[in-house]
């Protein structure tokens, strides 16, 4: 299996789109994931310095992120806005959209028409649509996620374990065989530590967060595994520390405990040298 691993923009928007590809390109990573919002300048901007990317190698690529900013509005009204900002980015055509779909107070039923909307969308415009496992969405939490997999087998994941981590209060040792059962939905990675009070552990390097690395390293090697055994050929993954306020800071002085680029580098370095 050929893996691939995509650098998020999100935390490096002081970067130019030119400089911050090259950066990413420059540190060994294949492809970029990105919040777009056409028609702006920025998306312009993305889609030029892509493009000459794409010109030096043809594999490279970008993941598209689709997010609904919270607003009090109706059902409908959130799949409005959701089918809006779906047509915008395919239009781009991304490698695929990770979608934060649905919200964690929305009824069953409800979460299911916004889910039906995306899936829809999904197959007029042939472009794949991940649902991202993360706190506020349908996804939130694992158990309550099952129902929704069982209704929708076909719904394709993008794992990001850690926000199960948080809600759980745990490393989830009691849900395993609940994971078992969400693992081979899951698509693409964001590769994020995570522990049982916050999304992410201060500093990956650190020597007290080593089971804690352990145990998601194993995680995503289970994903991987089931991927592979099941003929998949391409694989990608997202390291996705964040930054402040994801990223834990000193009192007073707000500065930021470890460097965001750095964290996201080593997680890569340690699955590159895994697989």
């Amino acid at each position: 299996m050929n893996i691939l691993y995509s650098c998020p923009y999100w935390g490096s928007e002081s970067l130019s789109p030119e400089i911050f590809i090259n950066k990413a390109i420059g540190d060994g990573y294949n492809g970029v994931e990105l919040l777009l919002q056409p028609p702006d300048a920025m998306t312009d901007q993305f889609m030029t310095a892509i493009d000459v990317a794409k010109n030096i190698n043809s594999d490279f690529y970008f993941i598209a992120l689709q997010l609904v900013f919270p607003a009090k509005e109706s059902v409908s009204d959130y799949i409005k806005k959701m089918e809006h900002n779906l047509a915008s980015i395919s239009s781009l055509n991304p490698l695929f959209i990770n979608s934060h779909t649905g919200k964690d107070y929305y009824s069953f039923d409800d979460n299911c028409r916004v889910i039906e909307a995306s899936m829809n969308f999904s197959a007029k415009n042939n472009i794949r649509i991940l649902h991202e496992t993360h706190r506020s969405r349908f996804t939130f939490h694992t158990a309550t996620l099952l129902p929704y997999l069982q209704k929708f087998p076909e719904l394709e994941l993008t794992g990001d374990l850690s926000h199960f981590c948080v809600v759980s209060e745990s490393m989830l040792e009691d849900q395993e065989e609940i994971l078992e059962k969400i693992f081979p939905h899951i698509s693409h990675l964001h590769a994020r530590v995570g522990y049982e009070q916050g999304p992410q552990v201060n500093d990956p390097k650190a020597p007290e967060w080593n089971a804690h690395v352990n145990r998601f390293v194993n995680w995503w090697e289970k994903i991987i595994e089931l991927k592979q055994k099941a003929g998949q050929q391409v694989f990608t993954i997202t390291p996705e520390f964040g930054p402040i306020p994801y990223m834990p800071v000193m009192p007073f002085t707000q500065e930021p405990i470890s460097l965001q680029w750095e964290n996201n580098l080593f997680i890569k370095n340690v699955l590159q040298n895994k697989f």
